[in-house]
């Protein structure tokens, strides 16, 4: 099976990217298990959210990742520590992150712990491998340098032309995952461009070989 699965979060849940062979077929869904079953079998799903939670200060993924596309080094936030899961205020989680991790949450961190624990709670039942992945080094991977911020025209024009020299041209309507915003779709594609690395054994990873934690879990960002 060569077809795998690219996923990024969205205002409304989760909107994803199968891509066999030239074909690019999308989904829209509320949760991630939801949106893995209506993509079908697949072989990879690369997914952007954070895998592999720290207990305690840095992931080594985090830090190597910021340094490889410098000067965009802030689009890669780092890693909430596990023990933030589940809290609801952010100031109590940024006193528990900082407590672990020598430094507090952003706020844009905060607000993805919900979908960090959704995947966190997932990943037992994932019916096939699954890689952690942030667009912005997948882009610059393919790019080979750093590229424009996606929400000015032509960081989105570049990113375009790149996905569709890498054979990825999400066109038309989308149906329903047509709704979500478009750095969004740009970000499922890129992420669709690395499971097939991942797949076909070309793509490398921050760091390498991947980390594990104590709970076996791989904390890795792919490219």
């Amino acid at each position: 099976m060569d077809t795998v699965l690219g996923v990024d979060a969205c205002r409304t849940g989760w909107v994803g990217l199968t891509w066999s062979g030239d074909t690019l077929t999308p989904h829209l869904a509320p949760t991630i298990a939801e949106l893995v079953d209506a993509a079908g079998p697949v072989a990879v799903i690369a997914i952007d959210i954070p895998i592999g939670l720290p207990e305690r200060g840095h992931r080594p993924a985090d830090l190597l990742a910021r340094t490889f596309i410098r000067p965009r080094q802030s689009c890669v936030f780092l890693t909430p520590v596990r023990a933030t899961l589940g809290l609801r205020a952010h100031d109590h989680a940024s006193a528990v992150n900082h407590e672990l991790a020598g430094q507090g949450l952003s706020i844009q961190a905060f607000s993805l712990l919900p979908k960090i624990q959704e995947v966190d709670d997932w990943l037992p039942r994932a019916p096939c491998r699954v890689v952690e992945v942030h667009p912005e080094v997948c882009f610059t991977e393919l790019a080979g340098v750093p590229l424009p911020p996606k929400k000015t025209w032509s960081g989105a024009e570049q990113r375009r032309d790149l996905l569709k020299s890498a054979g990825i041209t999400p066109v038309g309507t989308l149906g329903e995952a047509g709704k979500a915003a478009v750095d969004d779709i740009l970000d499922a594609a890129i992420a669709a461009w690395t499971a097939r690395r991942v797949h076909d054994g070309t793509a490398q990873s921050f760091p390498d070989p991947p980390e594990r934690g104590t709970d076996g879990i791989e904390a890795a960002i792919w490219r």
